[in-house]
C-alpha cells in the first residue's frame, strides 16, 4: 500500500556575500593579499591609498533595489551615498592596528638553477655517448625531491622503450647509475633506498677505520643498526661500544634526503607571516593586528567625477543612465567589498583577543603548562559566533608571541581529569610527557607502561595506550628507538 506524507524542512541559506565574507575571515595574510588585489583589478571603483576629494552632503535616502534583479532607472540612483560615504573610509584601520615595526619585508630569493636542472648540466662532464647520456638524462628525470629513484629497474627500461625510443637493457642502466648518477652533486642522490644512499656518501669520503666499518655494518646489518640491536651489532663484528659510538656518530652526519638539501632547489617554502601579534608591554599583553590585514579603500576619483558629471548634467541621455547602472553596480560590490574587509578585521581581532584572555597565563609566561583546555566552542559562546567562525580563524592564521610564531589552533586542546578531579590540558600533559622522556636515561628508555606509572605519580592517570597516542602525535619513536649507546 503507498503512502503520501508531506515534509517540511527548515533550511537556512548562506547568502553568496555571506558565503564571500566567510572565504575572506578564512584566508591567511599573504592569500588575502592576493585576494585584495584581484578585487581592485576586476573592480575599477575600488581604490586604494588616501585621496582628497570635495565633500558631498549625503541628504538623500537609498531608494533602490540592492537585489539586482529588477532594472534600475538611473534617475532613481542615491549618487551622494556613495560619493559621501566612499572618500574618507569609515573605519581607521591603521590608526587602530599598526606597529611600528609591523612594516611589509620582501625578502629576496635568489635566482638560480632547479635541482634537476643542475644535475643534467653536471651530465656535460662526464665522457658519454648517445645511448649513455639519454639513459642518464632519463634516470635524473626520475628522481624524485629528496634524491631517490623509486622505481624499479626494469620499470624504468621499460619507460625509456615506450617513452624515449630507446631499446637497453637493466645492465646498460644500472651501470650508468651506478657510474654517473652516483657521483652527482649532491653525494647520495639517485639512490633506490635509504641504505644504499647512505653507503654512497660514505664511500665518496676520505677512507679511515670508522668508515670502513659503518659501511661493513650498513651493508650486512643493515635492520640491526636501524632497529638499534645494539647488542647484536656488538657481538656480529666483535667491537668495542666506543667504536660503535663513533659509527653512529659518523652515519649521523650524513644526509638521509640530499635532494631536499639542494641549494638551488627553487622550490621556496611559504613564508609565513603572522595575522596578529602579542606583545607584553609593562606587564600586560597588548594584541595587534597585522598591518597588511587592513587596507584602506575608496572609490576612485575617476568614477567620482563621472558620478558628478551624472548629477550636474541637465540632459541625461539613455548611454548617460546606461553608465550610471554599470557604475552603480561596481559602486555596490565595492561598497560591501570594504564592509567585508571591515567585518573580517572585527572577526579577527574578537576571536584572537577572546583567545589571548584565555589563555592569559601562556602568553604571558610561554609555560606550555599553563594553557588551560580549550575547545573551539568555548570561544564562540563567548563571542557570540559559530563554531565554523572560529574554526576558520584558528586554522589559517598564525600569532606572532615573544616565545615564537604559532599557529593559533595550537593553542587548543581537550581536557581530561586529573587524580585533583582538575580540568587539565592534554597540552600539559604532553608537555610533561615529553620533559620525561627528554630526561631518561637513554641507555634504558622507558617503555610506555612505564611512561604511564610516571605520569600517574605526577597526578594524571593515564593508560598506556593513551600514552603512545600521546607519543606518536610528538613524533617521538618507541623506547627501543630511542635507545643511545
Amino acid at each position: 500500500m503507498l503512502k503520501q506524507s508531506l515534509q517540511y524542512k527548515l533550511l537556512q541559506k548562506l547568502s553568496p556575500q555571506q558565503i564571500q565574507l566567510m572565504k575572506l575571515i578564512q584566508l591567511p595574510t599573504q592569500a588575502f593579499e592576493e585576494r585584495l588585489k584581484q578585487e581592485i583589478e576586476e573592480n575599477p571603483a575600488l581604490d586604494t591609498g588616501k585621496e582628497e576629494s570635495d565633500s558631498f552632503e549625503d541628504d538623500m535616502s537609498n531608494e533602490y533595489d540592492d537585489t539586482g534583479t529588477e532594472k534600475i532607472d538611473a534617475e532613481d540612483i542615491n549618487i551622494d551615498e556613495y560619493l559621501s560615504d566612499d572618500e574618507i573610509p569609515s573605519y581607521k584601520t591603521q590608526a587602530n592596528n599598526y606597529s611600528s615595526d609591523d612594516d611589509e619585508k620582501n625578502v629576496p630569493y635568489a635566482a638560480g638553477t632547479s635541482f634537476h636542472q643542475s644535475l643534467k648540466n653536471q651530465l656535460n662532464t662526464f665522457s658519454l655517448n648517445d645511448e649513455e647520456k639519454s639513459i642518464a638524462e632519463f634516470l635524473v628525470g626520475s628522481i624524485d625531491d629528496s634524491g631517490y629513484i623509486r622505481r624499479e629497474i626494469l620499470d624504468l627500461v621499460d619507460d625509456l622503450a615506450f617513452t624515449a625510443n630507446i631499446f637497453t637493457t637493466e645492465e646498460k642502466v644500472l651501470s650508468v647509475l651506478k657510474k654517473v648518477v652516483h657521483n652527482l652533486d649532491p653525494i647520495g642522490v639517485g639512490a633506490r633506498d635509504l641504505k644504499e644512499c647512505l653507503i654512497i656518501q660514505l664511500k665518496s669520503k676520505e677512507k679511515n677505520k670508522t668508515r670502513a666499518l659503518a659501511i661493513n655494518i650498513l651493508e650486512n646489518a643493515f635492520d640491526h643498526f636501524v632497529k638499534k640491536h645494539y647488542k647484536k651489532l656488538l657481538e656480529k663484528f666483535s667491537i668495542s661500544e666506543d667504536e660503535l659510538k663513533e659509527v653512529n656518530t659518523e652515519i649521523s652526519k650524513l644526509n638521509p634526503k640530499p635532494g631536499s638539501s639542494y641549494s638551488g632547489n627553487n622550490k621556496i617554502a611559504e613564508q609565513i607571516v603572522p595575522d596578529f601579534s602579542i606583545k607584553i608591554i609593562d606587564g600586560e599583553l597588548d594584541l595587534t593586528l597585522n598591518s597588511r590585514n587592513a587596507p584602506e579603500l575608496h572609490v576612485s576619483r575617476e568614477y567620482n567625477n563621472m558620478l558628478k558629471g551624472y548629477q550636474e548634467s541637465n540632459v541625461k541621455t539613455k548611454s548617460q543612465k546606461d553608465a550610471v547602472f554599470f557604475i552603480k553596480q561596481k559602486l555596490d560590490a565595492a561598497k560591501w567589498f570594504i564592509d567585508a574587509i571591515k567585518q573580517r578585521q572585527q572577526t579577527l581581532l574578537v576571536t584572537m583577543n577572546t583567545i589571548m584572555h584565555y589563555q592569559y597565563e601562556y602568553f604571558l609566561t610561554g609555560d606550555e603548562r599553563k594553557l588551560k583546555p580549550m575547545i573551539l566552542k568555548d570561544i564562540a559562546d563567548k563571542i557570540n559566533m559559530d563554531v565554523s567562525t572560529v574554526s576558520r580563524v584558528a586554522n589559517s592564521k598564525y600569532v606572532s608571541t615573544p616565545y615564537g610564531t604559532k599557529l593559533i589552533k595550537e593553542f587548543f586542546s581537550e581536557s581530561m581529569k586529573n587524580d585533583q578531579g582538575e580540568d587539565v590540558s592534554t597540552r600539559e600533559i604532553k608537555k610533561i610527557l615529553e620533559t620525561v622522556i627528554q630526561e631518561e636515561d637513554k641507555k634504558k628508555p622507558l617503555t610506555d607502561e612505564k611512561l604511564s606509572k610516571i605520569l600517574k605519580e605526577k597526578g594524571y592517570p593515564i593508560a598506556r595506550r593513551t600514552v603512545a597516542k600521546y607519543r606518536e602525535q610528538l613524533e617521538l619513536p618507541v623506547a627501543r628507538l630511542r635507545k643511545e649507546i
